[in-house]
């Protein structure tokens, strides 16, 4: 019997809802949102979510909840086994990530390293 391969990311019920909003309200057809990774914030790492127009080469893509996430290449090694969730409440609005390849968050939150 062979092992399902694990997916980069899965999506939370809310996260799946809050993409599909955002893709009926893009200026532009889009096929889905791209997650990513950027060198910034004290801690080195922060999250980088944006429209995805097209599939890149070597993205990874994810289909869950009947919504497309596209993950860049060079985030994947940093993404794998993440939950990607949307939280909005009186303290937080927001795409948050719970990600077992976190070693450390700085004080705000907004970046991490692995």
């Amino acid at each position: 019997m062979a092992l399902a391969a694990q997916k980069a990311i899965t999506l939370t019920d809310a996260a799946a809802a809050r993409i599909r909003e955002l893709m009926a309200k893009a200026p532009d057809e889009v096929i889905g949102l791209r997650v990513g990774v950027k060198a910034r914030g004290c801690s080195g790492l922060s999250y980088d979510i944006q429209y995805a127009k097209e599939r890149m080469k070597f993205d990874e893509v994810v289909e869950d909840k009947g919504v497309t996430v596209m993950i860049a290449p060079d985030a994947v090694m940093f993404l794998i086994g993440s939950e990607m969730d949307y939280r909005d409440d009186k303290f937080e609005t927001g795409f948050k990530f719970s990600n077992p390849n976190e070693k450390g968050r700085c004080g705000c939150g907004e970046s991490f390293h692995v």
